[in-house]
């Protein structure tokens, strides 16, 4: 069970946090007050806590990592400044922290988690801390039909295309934030629905964990 708890030392590690993604060129203040608002810490396991806050991806179990800060904070910096607003698909819950940033920064947030285990975990936490993030188990590269269109689809693996499923749930005038690439490596990818067009731009090099599923990569 995880326990709530914030003192001193989370709050000025969060701090130097912020302060080290602005020297890093994140300046969007919506985001970076959901960083400083968000206990990073207790999405880690309690042994592990220590490393909440440096800024570098961390193994959580299961072959999957939580992204490194700076990460999480340019896919959500990517998202906000093209969709301000709106009901948000998330692939790839792992952690459960990219959902609960996008949920405290005021995002109706669905999430799809393939692996049980993680799924249980970040429930969990979510409860903790009283977000009301919808979440469900499978293949998250189908999507989730049943609450689509989405203003808003961001995917937290790397994917070989984006999945031809995600992309009929994307609304018009909504935006796809997807790493793109092979394995091992990936180019930040934003995918735009216009009028029925999509639009493609890639930007930075990251390397994400495989986008497992019937429209990624195989097991």
């Amino acid at each position: 069970m995880v326990e709530k708890r914030d003192d001193r030392v989370y709050r000025d590690r969060r701090q130097e946090m912020v302060e080290q993604l602005r020297r890093y060129g994140i300046n969007n203040s919506r985001v970076l007050e959901a960083f400083l608002a968000v206990e990073r810490h207790l999405f880690f396991d309690p042994e592990s806590r220590d490393y909440a806050y440096d800024d570098c991806a961390f193994p959580i179990g299961c072959g999957q990592t939580i992204s490194q800060p700076f990460t999480v904070a340019y896919m959500t910096s990517m998202l906000v400044e093209r969709c301000p607003a709106g009901k948000i698909l998330e692939v790839g819950t792992g952690s459960g922290y990219q959902a609960a940033i996008l949920d405290y920064m005021g995002y109706s947030v669905y999430t799809i988690e393939r692996i049980p285990e993680l799924l249980k975990r970040s429930s969990e936490v979510f409860s903790v801390l009283g977000l009301k993030i919808h979440q469900r188990l499978g293949d998250g590269t189908l999507g989730w039909s049943d609450h689509a269109p989405y203003k808003g689809i961001i995917v937290t693996a790397g994917a070989p295309e984006p999945p031809s499923s995600l992309l009929e749930q994307l609304a018009d005038n909504g935006v796809m934030i997807i790493p793109i690439g092979g394995s091992v490596g990936q180019r930040m990818t934003v995918v735009t629905r216009s009028g029925g067009r999509l639009e493609r731009e890639s930007f930075h090099a990251f390397a994400f964990v495989p986008l497992i599923g019937r429209e990624g990569w195989g097991e």
